[in-house]
């Protein structure tokens, strides 16, 4: 499954931005999504989750991201989304969403949990 993220760019302090990733030809539906990021000489990092539409699409973030960063998903446009508020320089890094098809629980919060993985999108953020 080829996964594309875009909405990626260079933004200012305090600037919101929404990321997006589809699956051209495939539905997601059927798929757990997971956002991640990975800054220069770091290593990548969960951002946030949503389960599969079938089993009530909720949400999972880790305490770091929960409030600032929404996931969401339009399964009529088979796309997942990234809602990031009040960024920061911080948070400048190479955005990457993922999915796997995961039959419970939460999608999962490493990088071994998911099975495909889009190319990733840049997000920088000046002061």
């Amino acid at each position: 499954v080829q996964l594309q993220a875009s909405g990626g760019g260079l933004v200012q302090a305090g600037d919101s931005l929404r990321l997006s990733c589809e699956a051209p030809g495939r539905t997601f539906i059927n798929y757990n999504a997971g956002w991640f990021r990975q800054a220069p000489g770091k290593e990548r990092e969960f951002i946030g989750g949503i389960r599969r539409s079938g089993s009530g699409g909720r949400t999972y973030y880790t305490d770091s991201s929960r409030g600032r960063f929404t996931v969401s998903r339009d399964n009529a446009k088979n796309t997942v989304y990234l809602r990031m508020n009040s960024l920061s320089p911080e948070d400048t890094a190479v955005y990457y969403c993922a999915i796997n098809n995961r039959p419970s629980g939460s999608p999962g919060y490493t990088m071994s949990d998911y099975i495909y993985w889009g190319q990733g999108t840049q997000v920088t953020v000046s002061s």
